[in-house]
């Protein structure tokens, strides 16, 4: 599941695996295209990776 900000109703909405229509490659990551509830046709990058590391703290 995603969220996404609808560009056609303006709505915040959660994406469900069934609404994806369609998933490609790009040089920076998969993006996802799908059919928002609204029925717009929209995409979005699906950031499964971080664009830089994030810095972890362990304590013991």
């Amino acid at each position: 599941m995603l969220t996404h900000l609808c560009t056609s109703c303006s709505k915040r909405q959660l994406i469900f695996p069934s609404q994806i229509t369609a998933v490609t490659g790009a040089e920076t990551g998969p993006i996802a295209t799908f059919t928002c509830w609204c029925g717009s046709e929209q995409s979005a990058p699906l950031g499964w990776a971080d664009a830089e590391p994030r810095k972890r703290v362990l304590a013991a």
